[in-house]
């Protein structure tokens, strides 16, 4: 296969049209930083490359790890590491890659974020086991994406500053909340082969009450970096918008009904993320 061919490949393979989930927040972190720090579009790039990289690096590590499980699950069984589509070895080289593309991005940024990346490559690595140990792997997963809006925002900055962190607990809850809607299509495998999830801990319904409770502080940190970083009515409108996507992505999945966990998961969770950033940057260019 050629490198373009493996690239394409490992491109599907990872979805990595899907990177539209966590960079938004990434660039709202951004955002919120510029109004006192200002921002250049350098900054900007390399925050965007360094977003893609560790998502693609993390994925496909995620994809290495799981291969054999993957391979004895019938809902993942056609992915591209288990049909033979990409060699392991080959997959590894471009995670490889891609994390040394996210460390150089960081190097790009500023001494902080140089400093670091290591810690944040190991947290959003490192999930890729959690699962076979822990129910928390939710918890793990919207660690790994929550840390994005911090990250932008030393970015910009070169600082840490606790009120980002506001921004980062939503991404943590409407991730772990979102996973845990996605992990009941595997209910019967996790039972059967020993994978921990929330829904094998505690069943179906009571997980999809786990994730609405979840969702329920995704919305209420979303409120409070409204107040934290004194914004204004369109960013109440984007949050109440982004909220009912929310709360329109759990009438799609029901206990008993598990049919369209890819509509919920793929097309609401993408809009949530895209409403939020136009509504947040409408905000600081357009108080009202």
């Amino acid at each position: 296969m050629s490198v373009l061919g493996a690239i394409g490949v490992y491109g599907r393979m990872i979805k990595l049209s899907h990177s539209v989930f966590a960079l938004p927040f990434a660039l709202a972190g951004a955002a919120l930083a510029a109004r006192s720090h200002g921002v250049e579009w350098q900054q900007l790039a390399w925050i965007v490359v360094a977003m893609v990289a560790a998502r693609s690096a993390a994925m496909g590590f995620n994809r290495l790890a799981d291969r054999g499980m993957d391979a004895r699950n019938p809902r993942t069984s056609n992915r591209a590491l288990p049909k033979g589509w990409i060699s392991p070895r080959t997959v590894a080289v471009i995670v490889g890659v891609c994390g040394a593309l996210f460390v150089f991005s960081a190097y790009q940024l500023n001494p902080l974020c140089l400093k670091l990346s290591p810690l944040a490559l190991l947290v959003i690595l490192s999930y890729s086991y959690f699962k076979r140990f822990t129910w928390a792997t939710h918890l793990v997963l919207g660690l790994a994406l929550g840390i994005a809006p911090v990250g932008a925002w030393i970015a910009v900055t070169g600082t840490f500053d606790t009120a980002p962190l506001w921004l980062s607990a939503a991404v943590l809850t409407w991730v772990a909340g979102f996973d845990i809607i996605y992990a009941c299509q595997d209910y019967d495998f996790d039972v059967s082969h020993g994978v921990h999830s929330i829904p094998r801990r505690i069943g179906i319904r009571p997980a999809l009450l786990a994730a609405r409770l979840l969702h329920g502080a995704t919305a209420l940190a979303l409120l409070a970096v409204h107040q934290v970083f004194e914004l204004h009515a369109l960013y109440l409108i984007g949050t109440a918008l982004a909220i009912g996507i929310l709360v329109y992505e759990h009438t799609l999945v029901k206990s008993d009904d598990l049919s369209k966990i890819d509509v919920a998961f793929f097309n609401t969770n993408g809009l949530v993320s895209v409403v939020y950033l136009a509504f947040l940057l409408g905000d600081i260019l357009w108080p009202i």
